[in-house]
């Protein structure tokens, strides 16, 4: 039975390399879909918990993940060898950045080295990992055909970037449309044809090499935006304009306009990531991507620039931030979700500790933080004793869950960058908010 019939049949065996929020959520739409998959991960920890019928990701439900162990359908391993049983294979491991913003892809090598020797014919691989483009015909094509394999005859590669935004509601795996670029068309004929028994929407492009660019793009504009944003912020700061009011007004607008709100900078594991593999790979090619060095450059200023309105505020009060009990409020890198992946609240809050403050944190979703390698556990709740006894509070993320008119009735001194804070008080002081002059 060739590759096709078995994904029509809902006989081939699926696995999924990097059982993080990538991983994982596209093996449990697998798994829906019909199809027994096997995940494959390096961590111990997340293969134990799988195969005892535990998630660990917040946007899959427990039970589903209970229910796919307990019916056989999904099931971890650490051993590679289990390749040489499975028709598709589709890698979503970690792509991140070294110390000088370049692209470590030692994951995704790693990977080609566990598996080269299972690569057998008639097997579907679809790297969904983010990278460079030219990323999946370099690292990935070479090694399939080491074997004696050929793209589009014996084998089928294709690149087909994530599009994962955790804690989005509305839009998840299965109805947001899938990207993808095959080495040859009838790469991307099966890729499609396997993609389309999980997806709503399948968009065929010409390449990999496309496919790569789709995803860098993406994330490049989002990377950009936000950088105008909180430039704009800084800007109506210094003409004593609220930007949140600028912004609201403007996204009246039905048109050419797409709403980028301000905050104390970037994070998750694609947006501040993302647009360095481009940028480096244009570097081989000796152009300089201007915009994204200028937006990187904007953004990763904006925890100093939070620092410095706590700095403010607390000399307003004749304190400084030595010795200042300060509670960071919200250290996920977005609203409603667990991930502190890159999340601009701990480069706030080392900044806060190297400045000497007596630092805590609270976030309904996060128990604990590592801070200047240190284990710091978060507050369980917020009392009216201990924002009584705090001398600034520092709001990072904007949960919906957290009650910030009961932070706002019981603190002295609210450095807010997210708006939250609907009323105009003295002690608030807001990211993007500069002080009125008595002609306004």
């Amino acid at each position: 039975m060739n590759l096709k019939n078995k994904i029509e049949n809902r006989d081939a065996q699926i696995g999924v390399i990097g059982l993080g929020y990538v991983g994982l959520p596209l093996a449990m739409e697998f798994v829906r879909a019909g199809f027994h998959v096997t995940g494959i991960d390096v961590d111990q920890e997340k293969v134990k918990k799988l195969n005892r019928g535990e998630n660990y990701i917040q946007d899959i439900k427990d039970e589903s993940v209970k229910n796919a162990v307990e019916m056989n359908q999904l099931s971890a391993t650490s051993d590679f060898s289990v390749i040489q049983n499975l028709d598709a294979i589709f890698i979503c491991v970690p792509t991140p950045l070294n110390k000088q913003k370049n692209p470590d892809i030692s994951f995704i090598n790693q990977v080609m080295e566990n598996m080269k020797d299972f690569i057998h014919h008639d097997m579907l691989i679809v790297l969904e990992s983010t990278s460079y483009p030219g990323t999946t015909r370099e690292l990935i094509l070479p090694e399939m055909e080491s074997k004696g394999l050929k793209a589009g005859h014996e084998f089928y590669l294709c690149f087909s970037p994530e599009r994962v935004d955790p804690g989005n509601e509305k839009y998840k795996t299965a109805n947001t449309p899938k990207i993808l670029g095959g080495i040859t068309p009838k790469c991307g004929e099966m890729g499609e044809f396997l993609y389309e028994t999980i997806v709503e929407q399948v968009v065929r492009v010409s390449s990999p090499e496309t496919a790569e660019m789709v995803k860098l793009l993406e994330n490049t504009f989002r990377a950009i935006n936000i950088g105008l944003a909180n430039e704009v912020a800084i800007m109506c700061e210094k003409l004593g304009i609220d930007v949140w009011e600028v912004i609201d007004a403007a996204a009246t607008k039905p048109f050419g306009f797409m709403k980028f709100t301000p905050g104390p900078g970037l994070g998750g594991h694609c947006i501040p990531i993302d647009p360095h593999y481009l940028s480096w790979k244009l570097k081989t090619l000796d152009y300089n991507a201007r915009f994204i060095e200028l937006a990187s450059e904007m953004n990763t200023s904006m925890p100093f620039h939070i620092v410095d309105l706590v700095r403010e505020g607390l000399n307003r009060n004749g304190k400084g931030i030595f010795g200042s009990q300060i509670i960071v409020i919200g250290v996920a890198y977005k609203k409603n979700v667990d991930d502190v992946r890159e999340s601009p609240a701990l480069d706030v809050m080392k900044l806060l500790d190297n400045d000497g403050a007596e630092l805590s944190f609270y976030d309904p979703y996060v128990s604990f933080v590592r801070l200047n390698g240190n284990r710091m556990m978060g507050i369980e709740t917020l009392t009216k004793e201990t924002l009584n006894n705090s001398d600034a509070i520092v709001i990072l993320t904007d949960h919906d869950q957290i009650d910030f008119q009961f932070v706002e009735e019981n603190s002295d001194l609210i450095i807010d960058s997210r708006n939250v804070i609907k009323n105009d008080h003295p002690n608030v002081i807001k990211l993007g908010v500069g002080k009125k002059s008595d002609s306004h």
